[in-house]
């Protein structure tokens, strides 16, 4: 449950007026501060006057469907989650969703638990990547500089492949914790499907391989939940 004093503000646009008020009254009891439109031209003129945390959209909508109120606020702000809440469930629809920009897509019927166990994912998310905006992190022995993807061991440094170097950086954002399997399947690869889960496992053996010279360094699975980065961490802004 999200505590008042860090209350996030939703903007909740949904046609079908039952659910829409039963999904704002659910969040509210959650202790978000959620808003609700009736179809995408309201949202999006709410969206323009107020600062919002997430929207989290329905695709069909009149006026203004979700997927073209996305776009609109994609040209406004590119940073801001976006849940899409439909009952289309091909996959090019869920494709155009992501490509689009949203972080996530639920197909109805959901349960409204599982809604705000999604939104608190991406706000923690989202919360990490502000607080750790870091140009370069210290992990034992070795120097990893993320703009550059190389990581550097006394006079030795590799030029890391992108996704190496994106889950990378998720480890040491997450460093000495449990950075959730999903979390980085979603943020990495989009989906979390069977094939992209066995080609993160190949990364990470990959990583556990670049990182090898300092055996103070482990990168352990934790079963059912993800992997822990174990290093001692420092960090250059």
């Amino acid at each position: 449950m999200i505590q008042e004093e860090t209350k996030m503000k939703i903007l909740l646009c949904e046609d079908d007026e039952s659910l829409g008020m039963l999904l704002r009254e659910y969040l509210q009891a959650k202790g978000y501060d959620a808003e609700l439109y009736p179809d995408g031209e309201a949202g999006y003129k709410a969206f323009l006057k107020n600062i919002y945390d997430m929207c989290v959209l329905d695709v069909m909508m009149p006026k203004m469907d979700g997927f073209q109120l996305a776009s609109e606020i994609r040209q406004v702000n590119q940073e801001i989650p976006i849940i899409f809440l439909t009952a289309k469930n091909l996959k090019e629809d869920i494709f155009d969703g992501f490509k689009i920009g949203a972080d996530d897509y639920i197909t109805k019927p959901f349960s409204m638990e599982e809604l705000v166990l999604r939104m608190e994912a991406i706000l923690r998310r989202v919360r990490g990547k502000q607080q750790k905006n870091v140009a370069v992190y210290h992990i034992g022995q070795y120097t990893f500089d993320t703009k550059r993807q190389i990581l550097s061991h006394d006079d030795q440094s590799v030029k890391l492949t992108t996704k190496e170097s994106e889950l990378l950086n998720l480890l040491c954002v997450h460093a000495n914790d449990v950075l959730q399997r999903e979390l980085a399947l979603k943020t990495i690869w989009i989906d979390d499907n069977y094939f992209n889960a066995r080609s993160m496992d190949v990364y990470i053996t990959k990583l556990r391989k670049h990182l090898k010279d300092d055996p103070e360094i482990e990168i352990n699975n934790v079963h059912g939940k993800g992997y822990r980065l174990i290093a001692q961490m420092g960090e250059e802004a």
